[in-house]
């Protein structure tokens, strides 16, 4: 986990955060958001089981289910923060997992002074993929969800001149690279190398199935939510992401930013996330 002690300012006080990242990520590519989180308290960001470099549930026989992913997080809370209130922060995934949490545990609740979802989403019908993409992804993902296959994908096709191959071939059209320039490209596809191989193959595969058959709609959650939604979200549809947290949480607010993407490509610096920020979530955090 990364951890950074509170700055020491008044607007931070004895604030306790805790981050949660989202898919085909790690705590390096968020250490800048994690910087901007810390501004307003202490941040504790874990790295969930089969992520960033974590063993996976595969190691103890069980699988990466949402309910075990926030099983796993819940013991977390109540070990790390056993008589603290707490600031939640739920980045795309991880808010998933933060909200089937909070579901399962409605306790925890209690000890949440405000939560935030940075482009979370709560059900299936939030992806906004065309139907081809969206079944290769599905059924692709179902397929190397499996052992076999998965041992495969690790060991023949995640190797590092293959995947620069395959990034390569498909440059100028990817959501990710067709705005860079040679340099840039280059150095993104390097840390898209880090990510594919740092996170389990098989976790991987099988959250990417679970969140294509997320439907967290069925239980409340006692808390209101902070919504940052991205205009540029490749990946959900905003409208029909606030409805659905509207089935689950209290009271829903919704804060826009003019961002063109789900997420930065790289390690994000101080100034790429700071949008993730929006200006009234800041004066939010900034109260003691």
């Amino acid at each position: 986990m990364l951890r950074l002690p509170a700055p020491g300012t008044k607007q931070a006080g004895n604030r306790e955060i805790l981050f949660v990242y989202g898919h085909h990520s790690s705590l390096e590519r968020w250490w800048g958001l994690a910087q901007v989180l810390n501004r307003y308290g202490a941040v504790t960001a874990p790295d969930l089981p089969g992520f960033g470099g974590m063993d996976s549930f595969y190691k103890l026989g069980k699988k990466p289910t949402i309910d075990n992913m926030a099983d796993y997080l819940a013991a977390f809370v109540k070990l790390r923060y056993r008589r603290d209130k707490i600031v939640v922060v739920g980045m795309s995934f991880g808010f998933v997992v933060v909200t089937r949490m909070l579901q399962r545990y409605p306790q925890l609740a209690k000890k949440v002074d405000l939560l935030v979802s940075v482009v979370g989403f709560v059900h299936k019908d939030d992806f906004k993929f065309k139907r081809r993409n969206y079944y290769l992804m599905r059924y692709g993902a179902s397929f190397f969800s499996n052992a076999l296959p998965a041992f495969f994908a690790k060991y023949m096709l995640l190797r590092g001149p293959i995947i620069r191959m395959a990034y390569g071939m498909v440059a100028d059209k990817h959501s990710k690279l067709k705005d860079a320039d040679a340099e840039e490209t280059k150095k993104r596809i390097d840390f898209e190398v880090v990510l594919w191989q740092c996170n389990d193959i098989r976790t991987y595969m099988d959250t990417t199935l679970s969140m294509f058959k997320a439907d967290l709609c069925n239980a409340q959650v006692d808390l209101p939510v902070y919504h940052v939604a991205v205009a540029g979200d490749r990946y959900f549809d905003n409208h029909i992401v606030e409805q659905h947290l509207n089935v689950i949480f209290k009271k829903v607010h919704i804060l826009k930013t003019k961002l063109s993407a789900h997420a930065p490509t790289i390690i994000a610096t101080v100034e790429d996330v700071a949008p993730f920020v929006p200006q009234k979530l800041r004066r939010i955090l900034a109260k003691s």
